[in-house]
């Protein structure tokens, strides 16, 4: 019986065939998010495991993301817990930059997270008071199945874990090539070529823009309102401005004050097919966690013609595509820029915390970083990586503070009886 588990402490383990037991919180996934937690929890002396399905850190910044992406919010809106972007960063980092900050991070505070492990299920045991993570790696051509055993469970899997494939009349016989936003890193291979764009949001302008520069014919399909912004208006961030006016006025004013500016700037923008929403970016954002769009350079091709804004598709037909006003256009390549989804629904045994699309059920806003029974999220409130690192720093805060003084004093719980629960399941 002595031999069923082994203790982690430490960050050093030593594993069963069956299970692992983690003396601390078990973070599933290694992105920002999860390792801006994993860094407060060291400078809490919180021992951790951090589980990610992937072969790297931040898998989606290093694998699903085009070639000319950058931050598009100013890095100091950006960098993680404990550890600045380096001086000589450019105020918007490049992809490859932003990926070296994490590396470094990772490295400094001392994260190894355990690669190739892809968890199948989380529940909380209410017998034993603990969460049980079961994981499979098929790594290296061998199948490893593992169950974690640990008292806190942090959901760092984020928005973004898996992406959003439309379900288009026709789309799947378009004799065309097809692709989604994750996978398309560069329009050089599409010079010359007619491509449509589904998705109009800050990918989509971006692609599009990337497209037009590398000389295809994009075509942008714009379906519903969308806050199309500068990403600067008088050479200061349009976010920071923004954030500096919130201090001061309701939110309501914030949004007029930016959409006049906004107009004085990009001029109308709905003779383009760009019509703006009824309530403004900053309340839709707050209110419903829409990201507004931040131009970098697409509003001007759209002004130039060479990229064509359409409103939405009714169908394929071969290599032509129908749109919703009847009109029809010749397509060689799509690019479904059509956004992602939380993957949580599929692995979390757990409903009264998430809801059933995969975010806390008080998600927007402040809240939603912790649940009951030692269940936590971060980068789930749709205040992008700023949000996330203040999500760390209060789930590292509430679990070092119970950690400080157990460790201090006799625990309570019975080591025995977490036995007795685990052997029950062999």
């Amino acid at each position: 019986m002595e031999n069923m588990f082994r203790l982690i402490d430490n960050d050093q383990e030593v594993a069963t065939n069956r299970c692992i037991w983690v003396n601390g919180p078990v973070i599933v996934g290694a992105g920002p998010s999860g390792l801006a937690t994993a860094a407060c929890l060291r400078e809490q002396n919180v021992p951790f495991v951090v589980l990610e399905r992937a072969d790297c850190i931040a898998s989606l910044w290093q694998k699903r993301t085009y070639d000319r992406l950058k931050l598009h919010l100013p890095k100091q809106f950006c960098q993680l817990p404990k550890m600045p972007f380096p001086e000589s960063f450019p105020e918007y980092p490049t992809k490859r930059q932003f990926i070296d900050y994490l590396e470094s991070y990772a490295s400094r505070f001392d994260i190894s997270p355990k690669f190739n492990e892809c968890v199948q299920t989380a529940r909380f045991d209410e017998t034993s008071g603990l969460w049980r993570v079961k994981t499979v790696s098929d790594a290296e051509s061998t199948r490893t199945e593992v169950e974690y055993i640990c008292r806190w469970l942090v959901v760092a899997t984020g928005e973004n874990a898996e992406r959003v494939m439309p379900e288009i009349e026709g789309l799947s016989e378009f004799t065309g090539e097809v692709i989604h936003a994750c996978d398309y890193k560069s329009g050089e291979k599409f010079a010359g070529k007619k491509v449509l764009v589904v998705g109009c949001g800050n990918s989509g302008m971006e692609v599009s823009l990337d497209l037009a520069n590398h000389l295809a014919k994009p075509s942008m399909v714009v379906r519903s309102s969308v806050h199309v912004m500068p990403r600067e208006i008088m050479g200061k961030s349009t976010f920071e401005l923004a954030m500096k006016m919130l201090k001061w006025f309701p939110l309501w004013l914030v949004d007029k004050i930016l959409l006049v500016l906004c107009w004085f700037v990009l001029g109308n923008i709905e003779k383009y097919g760009l019509k703006r929403p009824e309530m403004g970016p900053m309340e839709l954002k707050s209110a419903k966690g829409k990201t507004p769009v931040l131009d970098i350079g697409a509003l001007e091709k759209i002004r130039s013609g060479n990229i064509d804004v359409v409103p939405g598709v009714k169908r394929f037909n071969g290599n032509r595509v129908e749109l919703v006003n009847g009109e029809e256009l010749d397509v060689d390549s799509v690019v479904l820029a059509t956004g992602y989804r939380s993957n949580v629904p599929y692995w979390l045994q757990e409903s009264e915390f998430f809801a059933k699309n995969g975010f806390p059920k008080t998600a927007i806003g402040n809240s939603g970083w912790k649940g009951r029974t030692g269940l936590y999220a971060v980068g789930f409130t749709r205040r992008g990586l700023s949000g996330a690192s203040m999500d760390a720093v209060n789930i590292a805060q509430d679990i070092g503070s119970v950690w400080k003084l157990e460790t201090k004093q006799p625990t309570k719980r019975s080591t025995t009886s977490h036995r007795r629960c685990i052997s029950q399941q062999f």
